[in-house]
């Protein structure tokens, strides 16, 4: 598994696969502070649709200053929603909540 290179999220018309896939956004500048850290990571998403997703984000976060990525490389027998609730594990385990924007 592999992510591809952060983009600004409201370009992801252009970048994101309109498949199934997991989406990162983080801020592009500065830290969020978390209980047990600092992180700019903000979003783990696993969609049916990548860029459908990342779009409605774009949309609902227009005025932040926004950068996402996505998989570009996934194995074919991986479960997608058990890899993105993993990212999401290991989030909570070292930040000590989950992301400010996750669903």
């Amino acid at each position: 598994m592999r992510f591809g290179p952060w983009y600004p999220l409201a370009e992801a018309g252009d970048h994101a696969p309109a498949a199934e896939g997991i989406l990162q956004v983080r801020l592009a500048t500065g830290l969020v502070e978390y209980p047990r850290g600092k992180s700019a990571m903000l979003w783990y998403e696993h969609a049916p649709d990548t860029r459908a997703a990342a779009l409605a984000l774009a949309t609902a976060h227009a005025h932040n200053d926004l950068v996402c990525r996505h998989l570009i490389e996934i194995e074919d027998a991986t479960d997608l929603a058990a890899f993105c609730a993993r990212l999401m594990t290991e989030f909570v385990r070292r930040f000590g909540t989950r992301p400010i924007y996750h669903r």
